[in-house]
Formats: C-alpha cells, structure tokens, sequence
C-alpha cells in the first residue's frame, strides 16, 4: 500500500521523477475510474469516463464522456483499452493534473472475456 490510498505498488520499477511510487509526486483529491482512450502522448495517456446524465423534459438518461489527460509513469506499461484508476495531483503541464496510481484491467483480458461470450446455462 501507498500513496494512502488502497493501491499495489507495481513490481517494475522506474527512474521517473513525478512517478506517485518511485518519485516524488503527492497525490490528493479525488480518484477516478475509466479507460485509456490514447496513449500516443509521451508519459501521457488520456482517460476517457462515461456517464449518464438525466434529461428530465423526457424522462431518460443521456450517455456523456469525459477524457482527462494523466501522466503515466513507465513503470505501470499501459496500453489503449486498459480500464485504470487515476488520482489527482499538483498541475504537470497545461492539461495534466492527474496521474495513473493502478491498473485495473488490461485490455486483452477484456477482449478475451468479450470473445468467450456470456454463458447463460439454458437450453440448447
């Protein structure tokens, strides 16, 4: 544990000095959930989240999304599809204010869970 928060440590390790476990970067704030989106930045992946918003003229739910650049430290190796948790830290650059603290998900054990399909024990 560390960071306070309820997060692994990752078992590789890095040189990076606004990496949250190998550095000197604080985290505070809030956490949040989602998945990369992009990864072409350099120690830089943009975290997209989707919500439901409530229209009340017609009574239903709208789905919106958020993408939030984060930095990524090296020593987390993510890739697009990986669902993560990102917490929220002094500003590092123009658009970044978050880094990534835990990977939750890679994103070919999604795909593979996807490609099993749901088992739903019926009738054949």
């Amino acid at each position: 544990m560390a960071l306070g928060l309820n997060v692994d440590t990752p078992e590789e390790t890095c040189s990076d000095e606004n990496c949250p476990f190998h550095g000197t970067l604080g985290v505070r704030g809030q956490t949040l959930e989602g998945t990369v989106a992009s990864t072409d930045m350099d120690k830089t992946v943009v975290v997209e989240r989707e919500y439901d918003v409530k229209v009340p003229k017609y009574d239903r739910f709208m789905k919106r999304r958020s993408r939030v650049p984060a930095h990524a430290p090296p020593c987390m190796d993510l890739s697009v599809g990986d669902t993560v948790r990102i917490a929220e830290t002094r500003p590092l650059s123009k658009t970044k204010s978050h880094v990534v603290v835990e990977r939750l998900a890679r994103a070919d054990a999604l795909a593979a869970a996807e490609a099993a399909g749901p088992h739903d024990g019926g009738e054949d």
